[in-house]
């Protein structure tokens, strides 16, 4: 059907893709199409399916050779996409819909031209990647990370006891709450409270870190307060901002720890037999974790210098696809649709635009980022095997401390396997990196300081 097909290269990874159409192949499509509408129309003076073509064409001439281009341009897009042999440069991104360039004219007469614009998937000549240096911070697991994790498990492991009646909140209970934000005019901001939220005072474990102010209340007491949130405030829909809160202290208790002995690490769990095998199981963790941290940073170091050096051009709709993702992803962490997210977060003053804005840097950046990832993999041209895949559902296995069939039959059931083996591919890219590169030991940090700020 289609006679001739050009592709044109256009900015920020966007394709024109010409068409012609020979003009007996349009006669033919709009003939088709005018015998299907003849055998189903229904007109007055006229059995239903006996209205001569003509008398069609006579009354509806201009919406019939209108159907009749839109028909021949989603065929002849449908045959040149669905070749399997068309380039992946040249095929439309999934979020990426084919637009016209111009509204071609239907003249039996001439072939039918017509142009689609559309995103693509950007071009990526990856730059120097081996042989570079990197700093990356030096930290080590101390003591003070084992005892605040062993403070932790003193912490779950607690006893709740009721305060005596007339008790004042203090640091350390555990507080049971109703709260509300008001407007100006006293009433409740509609989606803006909730019932029975516990959490320890002190710990700061809510949004809107209102411990200072239960503080001293007892239990029964209702208060209204306002409070003015920093410009820097963790939370962006709060920072900056003034709200007036209705809070109601429902339940005051407190925590009675345990003493930190065998009998606790055994409580924990009876394959410890004492504390010091609890201590060095927290060592062990507290390790693991350290070394997949810094994995990811000397990773991360890397490809920061490698995206410096590989400049990609993106286009608008995958940057547009990744911030309606973060959306999503935060609608999931909060338990709330995107239309909710968006709203609660305008309450910080900014719309949704701004807020997309200031999102744009970091989602250009993660997609830079991801695209060098892709393309070095590809040329790396990376064969995953069935021994590959048992290998890493007994590692998976192993790190979750489950059954391996469990595993298998998860990735079966999500039909995962593709992803799983993208990821070791993945992997097997990244110690190439890291075997390819140096990397040098910068300043110390502290270890909950680098598992929380270092990305």
């Amino acid at each position: 059907m289609v006679a001739e097909k050009e592709i044109t290269r256009l900015e920020k990874s966007n394709v024109r893709l010409s068409l012609t159409i020979p003009k007996d192949d349009v006669r033919a499509k709009y003939q088709e199409m005018l015998k299907e509408y003849a055998g189903s129309v229904q007109l007055p003076g006229f059995r239903k399916g006996k209205v001569p073509q003509q008398v069609l064409e006579r009354k509806f001439a201009d919406a019939l050779k209108s159907d009749a281009v839109s028909r021949i341009i989603e065929s002849a897009l449908t045959d040149v996409f669905g070749d399997e042999n068309m380039p992946r440069s040249e095929r439309p991104l999934p979020y990426s819909t084919p637009r016209l360039d111009d509204e071609p004219t239907l003249d039996f007469e001439q072939d039918l031209k017509f142009s689609v614009v559309y995103d693509v998937l950007p071009e990526v000549k990856v730059g120097k990647w081996k042989g570079l240096e990197a700093e990356i911070p030096k930290c080590e697991v101390d003591k003070e990370d084992i005892d605040r994790e062993l403070e932790a498990i003193r912490e779950r492991n607690a006893i709740v006891l009721d305060r005596d009646e007339g008790a004042k909140a203090a640091g350390g209970d555990v507080v049971t709450v109703d709260y509300r934000i008001l407007e100006e005019n006293g009433e409740v901001l509609s989606g803006n409270e909730r019932k029975d939220f516990v959490f320890t005072l002190g710990s700061k474990e809510n949004i809107y870190q209102f411990d200072d102010e239960i503080t001293g209340m007892k239990k029964g007491d209702t208060k209204e307060f306002e409070k003015t949130f920093p410009a820097d405030f963790m939370e962006p829909s709060l920072a900056g901002n003034k709200k007036k809160f209705q809070l109601s202290l429902t339940s005051l208790k407190e925590k009675k720890l345990p003493d930190l002995d065998d009998e606790l690490a055994q409580d924990v769990d009876e394959k410890y037999k004492t504390l010091a095998d609890l201590k060095n199981s927290i060592t062990e963790r507290l390790n693991k974790n350290l070394e997949k941290k810094m994995r990811d940073i000397k990773i991360d170091r890397l490809l920061q210098i490698i995206t410096g050096n590989t400049p990609v051009v993106l286009p608008d709709s995958m940057v547009r696809m990744e911030i309606e993702n973060r959306w999503r992803k935060l609608g999931r962490l909060y338990g709330m649709n995107a239309d909710d997210i968006m709203k609660l977060m305008a309450q910080s003053g900014k719309g949704p635009g701004e807020i997309e804005n200031e999102w744009r840097a970091s989602a250009e950046k993660a997609l830079h980022s991801r695209l060098i990832v892709e393309t070095l993999m590809e040329e790396q041209n990376f064969e995953i095997t069935e021994e590959d895949m048992e290998g890493e559902y007994s590692r998976i296995a192993a790190d979750n401390d489950v059954d391996i069939e469990e595993i298998k039959e998860r990735y079966r059931e999500d039909n995962m396997k593709e992803y799983l083996r993208e990821e070791i591919k993945e992997y097997r890219l990244f110690n190439i990196i890291l075997a390819e590169n140096t990397l040098k030991t910068g300043k110390k940090e502290k270890y909950l300081d680098l598992i929380r700020n270092n990305g």
